[in-house]
């Protein structure tokens, strides 16, 4: 596996360390200057986004899988090492990341400011943003591992973060008392830690089982060892192996049955870190799977693939039917979420290159429109303080930009043509149809569902009269959420009609991917009939 070490400045650790260490800066800040803390924060999430267009730039499609790669002996005694590397999926995925961080420093910038309540304490301003920070520093550096030990040690690190930004920083829309809600909060956060803990846990014990097989933890070498016949694994070996990984991924993702700490938390949680969680730290399991699951045991990945892409179907079904009937507008983006981790789950493992560049394509799409409509849904649900579908009726009349907004994020959601989804779901249906035409029909439901939520959630929120005075005296959005909100349409409506520049990317590393799995794309049933000229 080809791979130039990067003997220059060490770019990819500069992505992480300069959000890490702007956390710690951040939580410095003096209480009394909360407002320093904020401006902190979103200048060092947009150097970090800087240093992320660089690494987008000057990637090489053509040139070594991995580049930018870095490597430095850590734990010697146990074969642990410092490695990064990003080929086009990773670099894409860290992109996505570092350009959603601002936006979501920028709509949660009043989030965390203190109330008059015993619930204050629970949100000092300096610790909010330090927290999210945090997590982009995390969720960075596990894109660029190649360390599976390394990888293992973030993945299960950036669960503290969220765990406090979840049970301390919850959502204010709430009907009831303040010991009500913080004991929902903590039930979430709880929840979202169990689940992920005991994912990780197994992922652990498969993690020694690999180095007890392979005498390492870099992933380079072992793909190296196993394609050069120097490694081989036993079948039922690779079997658990795969499984422990798998498992520990498919709960990130999240996978029915494994999904249920998702609406929970997205719930709970305020409108920037729902979106942290599903646009950005969610991304990590699916990433995962092609990174490790379909590198380090291939034959295995081959072995689950029935089975996997019938819990896609499920999660694609379930999340969309189980989105129609929500009351509680961010519990409908969870579940649609859920619907749509199963379309990507299904492209990575449908072993297509339609289906895996799709896949790569949906994490990123997925991320910007799931962004823009939970964002809005924020603003939204902060002018009424019911996060209650019934609430609302009419807005569309008193903040027409708000609701125009709204329902451009909806449509993306239904992957409507000429909007970024569109393209990504598109190759995922034709990749998987290639391959499992029964599987691609069946998953064709998803769509249909997703127009029915969305445009059902639409006309009960936009249309119709004004319902509630609230309602009626509703601002529309102000200069900084348009700041927020318009370039993430913009985004959709360009890589919606021209998404080449991100395929050019990602093609290559789907192409290195399938042959780790020595999968090529079926040849067409019905061959193409010539005219002959008369």
């Amino acid at each position: 596996m080809s791979q130039a070490v990067n003997a220059g400045f060490p770019i990819l650790t500069a992505t992480a360390a300069v959000p890490a260490v702007g956390a710690i800066l951040a939580a410095a800040v003096p209480a009394a200057r909360r407002t320093a803390a904020k401006w902190l924060a979103l200048l060092v999430s947009l150097v970090t986004l800087v240093l992320a267009v660089v690494v987008l730039v000057d990637f090489d499609p053509g040139s070594d899988r991995y580049q930018f790669v870095e490597s430095y002996s850590w734990i010697k005694d146990f074969g642990v090492r410092y490695e990064l590397g990003v080929d086009g999926i990773g670099v894409a995925l860290i992109a996505l990341t570092a350009l959603l961080i601002p936006f979501i420093i920028l709509a949660g910038w009043h989030d965390a400011d203190p109330l008059e309540t015993k619930s204050s304490r629970w949100r000092p301003t300096q610790g909010f943003f330090a927290l999210i920070l945090m997590v982009e520093a995390m969720v960075i550096l596990s894109f660029e591992a190649t360390d599976v030990f390394l990888f293992y040690i973030l993945f299960e690190a950036m669960l503290i973060p969220m765990y406090f930004l979840i049970g301390g920083f919850g959502d204010r829309a709430h009907a009831g008392s303040d010991e009500n809600a913080a004991a929902q909060r903590s039930y979430a956060a709880v929840k979202f830690l169990l689940y992920n803990l005991v994912g990780g846990l197994i992922m652990l014990a498969a993690v020694i089982g690999l180095y007890v097989v392979a005498g390492n933890f870099s992933l380079t070498e072992i793909v190296e060892a196993r394609a050069s016949g120097r490694l081989e694994m036993a079948t039922n070996t690779e079997r658990l192996l795969f499984l422990g990984f798998f498992f520990a991924f498919a709960v990130k993702a999240p996978l029915w049955p494994l999904h249920t700490w998702l609406p929970n938390a997205m719930g709970e949680a305020t409108a920037p870190v729902a979106v942290l969680i599903t646009a950005v730290v969610d991304k990590v399991g699916t990433f995962a799977m092609l990174r490790f699951c379909l590198q380090l045991f291939p034959e295995a990945s081959k072995w689950a693939t029935p089975v996997i892409i019938a819990l896609a179907l499920v999660s694609i079904v379930y999340g969309a039917l189980v989105a129609v009937g929500q009351r509680d507008i961010k519990r409908l983006v969870a579940y649609a979420s859920i619907s749509h981790f199963g379309f990507i789950i299904m492209g990575i493992f449908a072993m297509t290159s339609q289906g895996q560049s799709g896949a790569t394509l949906y994490m990123v799409n997925h991320g910007i429109s799931t962004a823009a409509l939970m964002l809005v849904a924020g603003f939204l649900i902060t002018r009424r303080g019911s996060r209650l579908i019934a609430d609302y009726g009419g807005v569309q009349k008193v903040a027409p930009v708000l609701a125009g907004t709204f329902l451009i994020g909806g449509l993306a959601t239904l992957s409507l043509p000429g909007l970024a989804p569109f393209v990504s779901e598109f190759l995922v249906l034709v990749g998987t149809f290639a391959r499992y035409p029964v599987a691609g029909i069946i998953a064709t439901t998803g769509i249909v569902l997703a127009a029915l939520y969305t445009l059902v959630l639409y006309q009960r929120t936009m249309t119709g009269p004004v319902v509630t005075e609230e309602i009626r005296t509703m601002p529309d959005l102000r200069v900084r959420e348009l700041v927020v909100v318009a370039p993430l349409i913009a985004l959709l409506i360009f890589l919606g009609v021209f998404p080449k520049p991100l395929t050019d990317i990602v093609n290559p590393a789907v192409t290195h991917t399938m042959s780790d799995v020595q999968q090529s794309d079926p040849q067409p049933t019905v061959p193409l009939q010539t005219v002959e000229a008369k």
